[in-house]
């Protein structure tokens, strides 16, 4: 989970670059994302804008969070948790419709409508983790293996709902993105 806290002032810079008038931004999340939630609020207060945090227990609270939002926030970051993985649809769904750009830690959070996404690359990690399985299993110890964080990250885009909010995706944002949903 610290993974998620150490990328996410990166989320905030990165919807700030493409929402340069961003100004209020609306965290949400679950309670299991509390370290990546005070990253990201910690970092916009940096930039100089304004968070509100909106925790969500349970799916009915959604709904409700977006009311709350209406003319107080005009960004959205959302935390990278099972909830919102299993509720992304919903979510960024209102989000488009109360036209908040969006930024989030999953990538597949992008074709569900996301703007953007930044957060680890789970194929190369799953990959590493395959690997290292079969080092134990040929008769290393476990204990013997370094430990190892990710060292590759994807940063995905979804331009359709870019246009859908009336906004350019800078040209270097986009050279540095590792998919694109046109």
């Amino acid at each position: 989970m610290s993974r998620l806290k150490d990328l996410a002032p990166k989320r905030v810079q990165l919807l700030r670059e493409i929402a340069p008038s961003l100004r209020r931004l609306a965290v949400l999340f679950y309670a299991a994302s509390t370290a990546e939630r005070e990253s990201a609020a910690a970092y916009a207060k940096t930039l100089g804008l304004d968070v509100t945090a909106l925790p969500l227990k349970q799916s009915g609270d959604i709904a409700p969070a977006f009311e709350c939002m209406k003319g107080r926030v005009d960004g959205l970051f959302v935390a990278s948790t099972p909830f919102t993985m299993i509720n992304r649809t919903e979510i960024f769904g209102l989000a488009l419709d109360a036209r908040l750009p969006s930024v989030t830690g999953v990538k597949d959070y992008v074709a569900s409508g996301a703007l953007i996404s930044y957060g680890t690359d789970f194929d190369d990690s799953f990959r590493r983790a395959g690997d290292t399985v079969d080092r134990i299993l040929r008769g290393e110890k476990p204990g013997d293996l370094p430990f190892q964080q990710s060292t590759k990250f994807d940063l995905a885009i979804n331009l359709k709902t870019a246009k859908a909010l009336g906004l350019e995706i800078p040209s270097a944002i986009m050279a540095a993105a590792d998919e694109v949903i046109e």
